[in-house]
């Protein structure tokens, strides 16, 4: 590898948190297969409110999530992705009508040097890349916009923010690399409704509801009827109910130090020399504490547990280059000027 290596933080973080993901994600380049669905929700989204953004127009939007979750008719996961995406952005619109912010830059790529803090001489081995969802400008002052979507918003949540190191530290690479003062981070939050679509009762559910009922009743007799599945339009007013809700959307705004750029910066030199000097010894050292972070398995945990077994490889995983996140989502659609 004697061309310098274009990184993200996406990588630095998985190579502090388990040295063999970030091996075989960012070398060996491989991937499952099968993709987190949540991932799914969230990358529809983000691409919703680039949209959004960029042309203020909800039909587009619209279309978009139509397009994404063509397969919906036979597949339960895009159903529910297309409800939940259709309800949230249509409140979404309605919500932020008008905006508080000027777009300057949506789903903005930057690319720069990763520096040593002891000397400022640039790595000769890495570059640091990233894309931020937009920067806007607020009275004046820039802001880098963050889009998220969360299951709750909380005191524990916002307070979490502020450990958001990868945004603070693309904040700084964005001021070096467009020459602009970034005064903070403007948090985007919409929460996912947890409401579900009634399926309704098959036939043997509820004979076995109506016999319940009969052997309680006291004349031997019941109205019950069978409840019948939900419809797309009621489901639609349940949701459109509930994102009518103001605490559904949230902005927050966190203002960035100085000091925090130096530390982030200082931990990110020290990141690429160990991850040199583990690329030389050829060990990446696995980190057991992580293989079921946030509940569920790491998405090489059956690779590990099979000691890298090749049949393993071929049957669940796929080779894909990294750094898929730097793709600009609307190629070719012109960033606002500034």
């Amino acid at each position: 590898m004697s061309d310098t290596m274009v990184t993200t933080y996406s990588m630095w973080n998985q190579f502090r948190n388990c040295r063999k993901a970030a091996e075989l994600r960012y070398l060996q380049q491989l991937i499952p297969i099968e993709r987190d669905r949540n991932l799914h929700f969230g990358s529809l989204i983000h691409e919703c409110l680039e949209i959004w953004h960029r042309e203020r127009d909800l039909s587009s939007v619209l279309d978009l999530i139509d397009r994404r979750c063509a397969a919906r008719a036979q597949d339960e996961d895009q159903k529910r992705d297309w409800h939940l995406a259709t309800a949230m952005m249509r409140a979404y619109a309605d919500r932020y009508a008008e905006e508080e912010f000027e777009v300057v830059a949506l789903e903005h790529v930057f690319e720069g040097p990763i520096v040593n803090p002891a000397t400022g001489a640039s790595s000769r081995s890495f570059r640091l890349a990233g894309k931020v969802d937009g920067i806007v400008r607020i009275d004046g002052e820039y802001f880098i916009l963050e889009h998220k979507t969360a299951s709750q918003i909380d005191s524990d949540y916002l307070e979490r923010l502020w450990t958001d190191f990868q945004i603070t530290l693309y904040a700084h690479y964005v001021e070096q690399t467009r020459g602009i003062p970034i005064t903070g981070i403007l948090y985007n939050v919409l929460v996912k409704a947890r409401l579900q679509q009634s399926k309704g009762e098959t036939e043997e559910e509820f004979g076995a509801r109506r016999a319940d009922l009969l052997a309680k009743s006291k004349t031997g007799r019941t109205t019950a009827r069978r409840r019948e599945p939900e419809s797309d339009e009621d489901f639609q007013r349940r949701l459109a109910e509930k994102y009518a809700d103001p605490a559904m959307f949230h902005r927050e705004r966190l203002y960035l130090s100085r000091d925090r750029f130096d530390v982030l910066r200082s931990e990110l030199w020290e990141l690429t020399q160990a991850f040199l000097d583990a690329r030389r010894r050829g060990v990446f050292y696995q980190n057991t504490s992580f293989c079921f972070n946030y509940q569920r398995p790491c998405p090489y945990f059956a690779l590990c547990r099979s000691n890298g077994n090749p049949n393993v490889i071929e049957n669940f995983y796929q080779r894909v280059e990294p750094n898929e996140e730097l793709r600009v989502l609307a190629a070719g659609a012109p960033e606002p000027a500034f």
